[in-house]
């Protein structure tokens, strides 16, 4: 009890804090975010080891103490009652030992019987060598884990054989099978070959390699990051990663060419095969990705408190290093997303967790509206639109004139970028304009577009950031993907999370999802305007839009 008074004591102080530093921040840097999770300077990258334990969720990440670009790489430490507010602590791990003197590299955690949480992650020695390490919390019974002890068996794997020592890392949470033995897989590239390694364990602590890799892929490189689990088909509840049971399948996740991609398929636990049922593993813009924007080296966990799977990934920068210096920072996490199966089964749905409604103030509501083709944008007011939460559906009739792909396969990201938001087609483009100026010359639009292939009707969804921004040395990348939906009988929904520099967008209700990094330079702070439009020959219905502005956070230190 006094462990969860302690915890609690230190949620009111983030709660009703007055987050003056943080708060500081918009008015010397627009780009800082409001509501997505970043520490208060200096580089962060991957996710690592997220977990629910004692009534606290703690989130580690790759983190430089000492500036704002990588290295001294350490396993930075938060803490948080609901996802939304976090207290930052030490970094959990430090780069002192000569297995890991040069990065406390990714990995994640695993709770063993006890219940015992470990951290089983990378570290990499002064040649470059990716060795496999393990680090305990020094005090069980203090209710935030501060310090954590590196294991005086480490390193607990190497590279021997067929693995190159620079292509062997990111261990997995660990999962128990049938016969009480723990298994986790680790990522590399064996012969050319992206694969996830399998190891097994009595303890959690000495580990051996199986026969053979849990799954690998001959045409892709190496994989980073990979994650295992399962998912319920028969709702929406996630699964813990050691449950055996019906009535599910499996996500393997691997990080690759700069995305995240994913298959769903049948695990047997008896033997440890996994048979992907989706188009397995490779280098393409059809294949299924959690994100078609900037998101990588994901990690997920299960949350045992409201039973659901939640989801971070990393969104790196798209403007420079010496950006970074300037700001002092470089680096946030996307907003956790719950993560379960889609209805068909064929791919996941993804989420904000439930928890951002808390963040939510007022509201704006637009219903109804016919918007004609290729008229002026229609600017929605009241909005504080550079930290926003944007629902909006549409919906589309008599789509004979849609117009004409040859082909029922077609890339999605060179569609956006050939069609793109200045391109009047018959339906679409049409959706909203975000981080908009008053006058459109700068402007990120997220928007769809209906297409009649040789047997069905394809939604494309993109995000078009070629007009984010007047800066010249910026991304202003174009990304695309489908939507696997019937504009003919479903509306097309879309949700976007806008946060300063970053536009997160769920199209579909979560079946695709699409972020992306803008620096304007004109629609900054209260500057920011939102626009609904429709630059298509054919009217299209504006059913439904609901805003809120959000309001931030609290980041708190408390050492």
């Amino acid at each position: 009890m006094l462990g969860g008074c302690v915890v609690s004591f230190f949620l009111f102080l983030v709660v009703n804090g007055d987050g003056s530093v943080h708060a500081s921040q918009h008015h010397l840097q627009p780009y800082r975010t409001g509501f997505h999770f970043q520490p208060l300077k200096n580089w962060i990258n991957d996710p690592n080891g997220p977990m629910y334990f004692n009534g606290v969720y703690h989130l580690f990440y790759q983190y430089n103490p000492y500036g704002p670009l990588w290295g001294n790489i350490s396993w930075g430490h938060s803490i948080s009652h609901d996802l939304v507010n976090w207290f930052i602590l030490e970094p959990a791990l430090s780069p002192k030992e000569t297995y890991d003197i040069e990065g406390c590299l990714s990995g994640s955690t695993t709770i063993l019987d006890g219940p015992k949480p470990i951290i089983l992650y990378t570290g990499q020695d002064s040649d470059k060598n990716q060795l496999q390490n393990l680090a305990f919390p020094k005090n069980l019974s203090d209710p935030l884990l501060k310090d954590w002890i590196k294991w005086d068996g480490n390193p607990i794997l190497t590279a021997v054989n067929d693995i190159n020592s620079s292509q062997f890392r990111d261990p997995s949470t660990a999962w128990m099978g049938p016969d009480g033995k723990w298994r986790m897989v680790i990522g590399s590239e064996i012969n050319g070959h992206g694969t996830a390694l399998l190891y097994y364990s009595s303890n959690g602590f000495n580990w051996t390699r199986s026969d053979k890799p849990l799954h690998f892929s001959s045409e892709t490189g190496m994989w980073e990051c990979p994650d295992f689990y399962p998912v319920s088909s028969v709702g929406k509840n996630g699964i813990d990663v050691s449950f055996q049971g019906n009535n599910t399948v499996h996500v393997l996740k691997a990080s690759y060419n700069g995305h995240e991609y994913y298959v769903i398929g049948s695990y047997d636990p008896q033997t440890d095969q996994f048979l992907a049922v989706t188009q397995d593993f490779r280098v393409s813009n059809m294949q299924l990705r959690y994100d078609y924007g900037r998101f990588y080296a994901s990690k997920s966990f299960y949350d045992s408190a409201k039973q659901r799977r939640v989801l971070w990934g990393w969104v790196d920068e798209g403007d420079s290093e010496l950006d970074a210096i300037k700001k002092g920072w470089s680096g946030l996490q996307s907003f956790p997303r719950s993560v379960w199966l889609s209805d068909t089964h064929k791919q996941l749905v993804q989420w904000p967790v439930e928890e951002i409604e808390k963040l939510r103030a007022k509201q704006v509501n637009m219903k109804n509206i016919e918007l004609k083709g290729e008229t002026s944008p229609l600017k929605v007011p009241g909005l504080r639109a550079s930290q926003a939460d944007i629902e909006v559906f549409f919906s589309v009739t008599n789509l004979s004139d849609a117009e004409q792909i040859d082909s029922d396969v077609f890339d999605p990201q060179l569609l956006c970028e050939q069609k793109n938001a200045s391109s009047s087609g018959s339906f679409g483009p049409f959706g909203i304009l975000v981080l908009a100026s008053k006058n459109l010359t700068e402007y990120t639009a997220v928007f769809f577009r209906v297409f009649k292939g040789p047997n069905k009707f394809h939604v494309l969804m993109c995000s078009d950031q070629s007009r984010s921004s007047v800066a010249e040395k910026v991304d202003k990348s174009i990304y695309g993907t489908f939507l696997d939906l019937d504009p003919l009988h479903e509306k097309i929904s879309l949700r976007s999370l806008i946060d300063h520099s970053i536009v997160e967008s769920f199209g579909g209700e979560g079946l695709a999802c699409i972020t992306a990094r803008v620096y304007p330079k004109i629609a900054i702070n209260k500057h920011a305007k939102l626009y609904v439009f429709n630059n298509g020959t054919k009217n299209v219905t504006l059913s439904s839009l609901n805003a809120w502005n959000m309001n931030k956070t609290r980041i708190v230190p408390i050492g």
